[in-house]
């Protein structure tokens, strides 16, 4: 009986391990994603950085990267997910702590990303500096890559947020002073600066997100704090359906199962042929 000849994976795995960082203070892990020829083909390939890069697995992405592509749907890109440390202090937003003095980190984070690891990257394998890069993350992680592409318009095209912690805000929504117009970090941020040329925005949410209601309006609070923030971008003059993606999930929940859910769809946005 012949033996079954199986096509190799498009896509293999590398790691970067203990290399340590002076600017967040650790060793940092890296886990890639590298088209199986890029070692001896003579091209470059789009890159996208991923935050929580410890949760590529569950989120599918070695397999729905081979998946789209062997249906033409997207071409071939580089991943590198960055391992978690301490989500709560290094993601957020550089700019400004949170009430609770969350994202002390968060500055020194957006430091690594734009001047450690991207030109390690760049100097180690096939990336095209021809254009700019990609970055998403989930939930923490989601505002942070936004808050890294918003500020770092030069080296960053497009961001994307699954379920992004948009509620990250300067008081407590239980203070009498609190606000949404004025206390939510990010919205802020976006409505106080100028707009960035050329970005593109995506955005997914979830009906089962979470059960809060802040302002009882019926809708919850994740979903109200991402539409929100696609207001203050249109204000800006970036357009829906153009510049700026929403994907609301029904039934979808915070979770590592819907943002794979989800996952094929930013991929085809970003990536798409």
């Amino acid at each position: 009986m012949d033996k079954e000849i199986l096509e190799p994976a498009h896509y293999v795995e590398e790691k970067i391990s203990g290399v340590f960082s002076k600017l967040l203070s650790r060793e940092v892990n890296i886990n890639l994603l590298l088209p199986s020829g890029w070692a001896t083909e003579s091209k470059t390939y789009p890159l996208l950085l991923l935050n929580d890069g410890q949760d590529m697995d569950k989120l599918k992405i070695k397999e729905t990267l081979e998946k789209l592509y062997a249906q033409s749907l997207i071409g071939e890109i580089i991943v590198a997910g960055v391992v978690a440390g301490d989500r709560m202090q290094e993601y957020g937003v550089a700019a400004k702590r949170d009430y609770l003095k969350r994202g002390s980190k968060a500055k020194a984070y957006a430091q690594y990303i734009v001047t450690e690891l991207i030109p390690y990257l760049t100097y180690k394998y096939p990336v095209n500096k021809q254009e700019r890069y990609t970055i998403a993350g989930c939930s923490m992680g989601g505002l942070s890559a936004l808050d890294i592409a918003w500020n770092h318009p030069k080296l960053f095209s497009k961001s994307g947020a699954f379920s992004g912690a948009f509620w990250w805000r300067k008081r407590n929504s239980k203070s009498r002073f609190y606000s949404d117009a004025r206390d939510r970090i990010m919205h802020q941020q976006i409505s106080s600066g100028r707009k960035r040329t050329g970005m593109k925005f995506w955005f997914q949410a979830g009906t089962e997100d979470e059960k809060n209601d802040r302002n009882k309006n019926g809708v919850i609070d994740s979903i109200d704090d991402t539409l929100d923030l696609i207001v203050e971008l249109t204000k800006k003059g970036y357009r829906p359906f153009h510049d700026i993606q929403y994907l609301e999930v029904t039934g979808g929940h915070h979770n590592l199962e819907t943002w794979a859910e989800a996952m094929p769809v930013f991929l085809k946005w970003a990536f798409g042929e």
